[in-house]
Parts: structure tokens; sequence; C-alpha cells
């Protein structure tokens, strides 16, 4: 497989994760973003390229770092969060998925209750 394509499969599974941890599915972000269920499905296939204009629509939509989405780094990580994604990635699925149910519950940092 060319390096291009390995990147590219790379940033389709990133894209995918991204979307799953936003709870989102195929449909919903093709309607945010006024496009074709399919054309979400191919760029997470990895069958489809990715423009630079998209991939900050991808990580406005999903919170998550465009830097992360493009090379699977994230610079301004907390190492806190880091950690805490390493143990995550750990679990079975089914508990990595209840945790991140009640992650999402939460209030975002700053909000006051």
């Amino acid at each position: 497989m060319s390096d291009e394509m390995q990147q590219r499969k790379a940033i389709a599974e990133r894209l995918k994760l991204a979307r799953e941890q936003a709870g989102l599915s195929q449909g919903q972000v093709a309607l945010k973003l006024d496009w074709h269920r399919p054309t979400v499905s191919e760029i997470e296939a990895g069958r489809r390229r990715v423009a630079a204009d998209e991939v900050g629509l991808f990580a406005k939509l999903y919170g998550v770092d465009v830097n992360w989405i493009v090379t699977g780094d994230d610079i301004d990580a907390d190492p806190a969060i880091q950690l805490a994604a390493r143990v995550l990635s750990k679990l079975k699925r089914e508990d990595a998925e209840k945790i991140l149910k009640l992650l999402r519950r939460l209030p975002p940092a700053g909000d006051a209750e």
C-alpha cells in the first residue's frame, strides 16, 4: 500500500473514531454538513480524499483538533487527557462506550452549576 493510501486510511479511521465519540451517525453528519450520507461513508472508508476545508468542518463538528485528524498527533493535549485516552483504548469496547456516554453528560469546563 502506498504512503498516500496509508495516510488516507489513517485519516479515515480518525474521522470515524471522532464521529463515534461525538455520538453522531453518518446520516447526522451528512445532514449537519449538507452532504449526502454516502459521501461521509466514502470518506470514512478511505475511498474519497478529504479536502483541507472539509477537515476543518469535521474538526469543528466533532470538537477535535485539525492536527489530530491529519497526523494523529495532538500537540496541545493535556497529559491527563492523553493518559485517559490510553486507558480507554485498553478497555473492552462496551465498557469504554459506557464511560464515554457518562463523560458526554458532564458539563463543559468552566460551566457553573
